[in-house]
């Protein structure tokens, strides 16, 4: 007779949860690092009091906003290759909405996050109770509902046996690299306190083996045939072949063909940078010479991307008329794009598979010397844009360029929003696979203070430097309590320019002259916000949340800076001016951003009419 276990919902939960394990390659961890949680109406009677019997077993951490944690999830998520995650719970209403964001983060970017948002009363009797949302057409609705759209795998758990079923099919989700991302189960507040008799069997071990699965044989030799008959090849190096550990793979394939690599957002890194085939970034934040072969390049092999407008260019980056596609992908609906040659399969196993059909070929020489030269011209303009103009305001370019002679092969910077990732994206020289998280799927502003703290729970060996715009800092710097709370040691480093540097670039490219994107007064004489710059003490913030702070104002300053900051005992914060009109260009690409097709302004007419004539390269793959 099968045994079981009576437990509350919320105790089953946590019971669950410390039982799921990962294993890839043999090598086998804990799938759950702990559990995020803000207590509150709707979950701290139920799953905080079985978070409490298990603290021992299943590590709780408090941080100070629902966004933010979800944030620290994805960041601790991405480092771990997706192998290990964090779990997330919050109150009913507010606390469970706040989450959203994060959840589109953690979906858009295709990296694992269990949510666990208190809900509504299933019996519903109190109903409406604090923070409930009533709808007139059903009384099954709360706010939890708008998380829908953001979930991988979505379900709300009306009775405790509801979980027999639930739970697995969420782990299932959650480690699959095709199909990852915010999974959320919603708990009403009356059932986290309900008992039932589980099964044991739901609390015994579970190693949920990460596979490695293989394209189609017959696609893999048609995909040979296609390389053997380009010309000009060019490889796109996206997240997927971090997250396959395929970076090595992808290198020995690259060298052996002499084909370049280019590198989206989410794959820089899969080549260090001084590789013979490394071109840099690709796309809208691309570097000149990787822009260009991908421009002329009849056949591009994209490993483990989705293609973005970045990284596309919005379907302008490729001009040859006879341009195909392969795509490796672990995803379907991601290999498929562009009507591309489908490799569906793990970016590693496949290019594994694939080299060994590729003995005796390389790419023309003269494809080759180009590389070579593109890539040489390549590292002069990040030199010229690293020494900067001499101004007595550095750019935001020469403090990158400081950061990438002080760190080290194995620190971590951290970015997401704003203009620091088309700088760090074209200028930053990555020298491991990790060294570079930018989470720019959702570009989310907010994210780097929290997913900072993520990625050195992680990473516990490494130094971990978080790049946050001012813009961004306001949004969500409470999270550095949550470091000094924890004691673990983050250096930031804030840019301050006040305003908003890439949106106010954008706006006035489309002829919008920057309107709001600095932070000035309300000037009385007008009634509109154009006084005098507001100015925030960033130093005296930081300070105030338990940080070390530094205003560094000269390349020395910051060097100086930063050495103190690594042997610091905790936070530290290091504040730099940065002028907001020193930006670094476009290279070689263009992205669809629509204009007002009429208007009054004579600049907004003028950009209209580039657009217009821009939007003519603009093709369909066919």
């Amino acid at each position: 007779m099968a045994t079981t276990r009576r437990l509350t919902m919320g105790q089953a939960i946590v019971e669950f949860l410390t039982c799921q394990y990962t294993s890839l390659d043999g090598v086998e961890q804990p799938f759950f690092a702990g559990v995020f949680t803000i207590f509150g109406h709707g979950n701290v009677a139920g799953i905080g009091q079985a978070l409490l019997q298990a603290k021992d077993r299943l590590p709780c951490y408090f941080p100070r906003n629902e966004q933010a944690m979800v944030h620290t999830a994805v960041g601790f998520a991405k480092m771990a290759n997706r192998r290990r995650t964090l779990a997330c719970t919050s109150s009913i209403g507010p606390g469970a909405t706040n989450m959203l964001t994060g959840a589109a983060v953690a979906t858009i970017n295709r990296l694992p996050v269990l949510l666990l948002p208190g809900d509504i009363f299933a019996a519903r009797g109190p109903a409406p109770v604090l923070q409930q949302l009533e709808s007139p057409s059903s009384q099954d609705a709360s706010v939890n509902d708008c998380l829908r759209p953001v979930s991988k795998y979505w379900d709300r758990i009306n009775r405790p046996e509801q979980l027999i079923t639930a739970l697995p099919e969420a782990v299932r989700i959650l480690t699959s690299p095709a199909e990852t991302g915010a999974v959320t189960l919603c708990l009403p507040q009356d059932v986290q306190a309900e008992a039932f008799d589980y099964p044991e069997a739901l609390f015994h071990k579970r190693i949920w083996t990460i596979a490695r699965p293989r394209p189609d044989r017959d696609l893999l030799e048609q995909a040979a045939a296609w390389l053997r008959s380009a010309s000009a090849p060019v490889i796109i190096a996206g997240g997927g072949a971090i997250y396959s550990e395929a970076t090595e793979t992808l290198g020995q394939f690259a060298a052996a063909t002499g084909i370049p690599v280019v590198e989206t957002m989410a794959g820089k890194g899969a080549l260090k940078f001084d590789h013979p085939q490394a071109l840099g970034a690709v796309g809208v934040t691309g570097a000149a010479g990787a822009n260009r072969l991908a421009r002329e390049a009849d056949l591009v092999i994209v490993v483990g991307s989705r293609l973005s407008d970045f990284t596309t260019a919005s379907k302008t980056a490729f001009q040859h008329p006879a341009v195909r596609f392969i795509n490796v992908n672990i995803t379907g609906f991601d290999a498929g794009k562009h009507q591309a040659l489908p490799l569906v399969g793990d970016a590693r196993a496949t290019l594994d598979e694939w080299l060994p059909l590729m003995q005796g070929w390389q790419a023309p020489a003269a494809w080759q010397t180009r590389i070579a030269s593109e890539k040489a011209d390549w590292e002069r303009e990040v030199d010229r844009v690293y020494a900067g103009s001499g101004k007595s305001v550095m750019s935001q370019a020469e403090v990158v360029g400081i950061l990438n002679d002080v760190t080290g092969p194995r620190d971590v910077i951290v970015n997401a929003a704003g203009s620091l990732p088309g700088d760090l994206h074209k200028l930053w020289r990555a020298r491991d696979p990790k060294q570079y998280h930018l989470e720019y799927g959702y570009s989310c502003m907010g994210y780097e203070i929290a997913a900072g703290l993520g990625v050195k729970m992680a990473a516990p060996d490494r130094e971990v430097y978080v790049l946050v715009g001012d813009g961004s800092y306001l949004m969500m710097a409470q999270e550095i309590v949550t470091s000094i709370q924890e004691g673990v040691r983050l250096i930031v480093v804030v840019f301050d320019n006040q305003g908003f540097a890439s949106i106010g670039g954008l706006s006035q490219a489309v002829g919008s002259s920057g309107f709001l994107t600095r932070y000035r007064h309300r000037a009385p004489t007008t009634g509109l916000l154009d006084g005098e710059l507001v100015t925030v003490d960033f130093a005296a913030n930081a300070e105030s949340l338990g940080a070390r702070a530094i205003r560094a104002c000269s390349a020395d300053a910051i060097r100086a800076a930063l050495e103190a900051a690594r042997t610091a005992d905790r936070t530290t914060a290091i504040v730099v001016p940065v002028d907001i009109d020193q930006r670094v260009g476009g290279y070689e690409s263009w992205w669809d951003v629509p204009i007002a097709e009429v208007s009054t302004i004579d600049a907004v007419q003028k950009a209209r009419t580039e657009y217009e004539r821009a939007k003519k390269s603009e093709r369909f793959f066919l």
